[in-house]
């Protein structure tokens, strides 16, 4: 067998060589096309608000559609749920794998190995949720002990200091414990998205800590790592909003402090 050279039909992805996968969404049978979409329309509950929603749905693609549920939201709005079949195809070869990680997944052990060969001092980390978002669920699972997913958190780690401030924390706060506390790595959680305040909150964030560590070249080098994490980061990369990192729905602890040992310890003292 001889290796496959460049532009040879063995060296490229599906796409490449000319081979599609074509898939459309499943609702009741396999490749009827059938979807269900939510939205809501300012506008009184009735039989009008239905005939707008089923308008809306038949611009979007829909045929045939129908109105599943339609809720009241007050006086003035209602909520639908619409279900309809649609006729658009996607060629699932044709969208690119996604990058792997380029860290290795490590344990609690080795995690806590490395920080102390490398460091001989615990790691700190500073987490918050910033502005007015009051929502911790996203700081704690990767902060708390309890952790998520079955993964104890940060806290469980006995190398890593954990500072959590909790919810609707300001920037100057802060930026004034991360200074106080010398951390290592500072983690924020933005699970708001109403207008994209996470994106203007964590804008706001890594401006503040750039003007504040003003000589710092890089995380790890006078300034402290950034990170930042939730639902809706996916539109934008870590060099638009001045972090480090980004992680998004899903990310587990053990993920967040493999970043950690790989993004500010030696490449030697990592496992």
């Amino acid at each position: 067998m001889t290796a496959a050279t460049p532009g040879s039909t063995a060296a490229r992805t599906p796409a490449e060589a000319g081979t599609r996968q074509v898939i459309r969404p499943y609702g009741d049978t396999t490749g009827d096309g059938m979807v269900q979409l939510s939205f809501t329309l300012p506008v009184p509950a009735g039989e009008r608000a239905e005939a707008a929603a089923l308008q809306l749905a038949a611009k979007m693609g829909l045929d045939p559609a129908s109105v599943v549920h339609a809720k009241a939201m007050g006086p003035h709005f209602t909520f639908f749920i619409v279900y309809g079949r649609v006729s658009h195809l996607i060629d699932y070869a044709a969208i690119p794998a996604p990058p792997e990680r380029e860290y290795p997944l490590l344990s609690a052990q080795e995690v806590n190995l490395a920080i102390r060969s490398a460091l001989g001092r615990r790691l700190v980390v500073v987490g918050a949720c910033i502005g007015t978002d009051a929502h911790t669920v996203g700081i704690d699972a990767i902060l708390n002990v309890k952790g998520y997913a079955g993964e104890k958190g940060l806290e469980y780690y006995r190398e890593i200091h954990v500072v959590n401030m909790g919810a609707q924390v300001t920037v100057e706060e802060l930026v004034a414990r991360a200074k106080a506390e010398n951390a290592d790595a500072v983690l924020v959680s933005q699970v708001v998205t109403q207008r994209n305040a996470h994106l203007h909150n964590t804008k706001q964030m890594a401006a503040a800590f750039h003007a504040e560590y003003p000589t710092a070249v890089a995380a790890g080098m006078g300034r402290p790592l950034l990170v930042v994490g939730g639902p809706r980061f996916d539109t934008v990369t870590a060099e638009e909003l001045g972090v480090d990192r980004i992680f998004g729905k899903g990310t587990t602890p053990s993920e967040v402090a493999s970043y950690l040992v790989h993004a500010l310890l030696p490449r030697e003292a990592a496992p």
